[in-house]
């Protein structure tokens, strides 16, 4: 569709500045049509969201890191004990080794035969026998130490390995969690006053409508108001931290981000459950979005990326993205990917 000589006249200056400030954050060259709030709106819900998707996949290396170092820790140590254990064989090898050699080596049986005295020689033959079998248990358990230790050698030089990778995965989720909340909050920041407000009132509408929209469907009428003794702990712990900003990896107690506060809140009513989305997602029993309770947790969009706790009456509690708090919310303000239940 061509465009009317005079069209250009006719952007506000809210719209200019609203270009100008996505143009600057995101250094692209400026669009030949004007930024509108909705389009404002959605490129940072994406960065957002993006920022999300790294900071869960920062979470998951860092508890992969954290599991990592114990296990070394407990490798290191393991091989610690079995060098002792390989110092005091050898030790023992070699003492036996020279007292067969001071004995002359000679056979029980040969003993026996030459032998002026048949019990003395019985005697002598019982102690030679023995000698020999605690030697060569010596050298078997000798060899079978220095296979350990080769094993836990092995075994921690692996480890640290994955360690090493796995702490620059966290290094590289932890840049790109910054870049893009750097990016929004640069977007925001050049925002005139009048145009941040008018994009908070479009959020929440937004917001209304989607939860009407949800709620239209009838998905409450099944729902239930009662959780268990374990989600209502959950819900009550979610309710105490509720103001308390959002933080990107973070757990508490001071701050939280969204998987930080669920698997707390589950953690505080004496269940441990995953610490990332993801894997609450992956890893608890889900069911059936009709059929929550209160202390269910619900997952959102369609990579997992974000969760809150469901506390009844169609509301949920989460921590929502940099810049906000803990929060309660209309549960299907957002896109639900389904349902799971920490204690089922």
């Amino acid at each position: 569709m061509r465009r009317s000589p005079g069209a250009h006249g006719h952007r506000t200056a809210a719209a200019v500045t609203l270009a100008l400030a996505l143009t600057a954050a995101l250094h692209q060259p400026a669009s030949a049509e004007p930024a509108t709030l909705p389009e404002v709106r959605a490129e940072l819900d994406r960065l957002y969201h993006d920022a999300e998707v790294a900071t869960e996949k920062y979470n998951a290396a860092e508890v992969k890191v954290t599991r990592q170092k114990k296990r070394l820790g407990t490798l290191r140590a393991q091989v610690a004990a079995t060098e002792k254990k390989l110092n005091r064989l050898t030790a023992l090898a070699g003492a036996a080794a020279r007292s067969q050699y001071r004995g002359g080596g000679v056979p029980a049986e040969v003993q026996f035969v030459l032998g002026g005295d048949p019990e003395h020689a019985l005697d002598n033959a019982s102690l030679a026998r023995q000698a020999h079998l605690g030697t060569n248990r010596v050298i078997e358990a000798l060899t079978g130490t220095e296979e350990e230790l080769r094993t836990r050698g092995e075994e921690a030089a692996e480890e640290l390995k994955r360690l090493r990778r796995n702490r620059s995965s966290l290094d590289s989720h932890r840049r790109t969690v910054q870049a893009r909340i750097d990016t929004a909050e640069r977007i925001e920041s050049r925002l005139e006053e009048k145009q941040r407000r008018e994009l908070a009132a479009l959020e929440r509408r937004n917001a209304e409508e989607a939860q009407a929209d949800w709620v239209e469907t009838g998905v409450l009428d099944t729902a239930g108001t009662e959780g268990s003794g374990a989600g209502r702990e959950a819900v009550a712990f979610a309710r105490r931290e509720l103001g308390k900003p959002y933080v990107w990896g973070a757990e508490g107690p001071d701050s939280y981000d969204c998987s930080g506060l669920t698997s707390q809140a589950w953690l505080k009513a004496g269940v441990a459950i995953p610490r990332t989305s993801q894997e609450q997602w992956r890893l608890l029993h889900r069911v059936p979005v009709a059929d929550m309770r209160p202390g269910d947790l619900i997952i959102y969009n369609a990579d997992a990326s974000h969760v809150s706790l469901y506390i009844g009456d169609g509301r949920m509690i989460h921590a929502p993205r940099p810049g906000r708090y803990v929060t309660v919310a209309p549960a299907g303000s957002m896109e639900i990917l389904g349902v799971v239940r920490p204690d089922a």
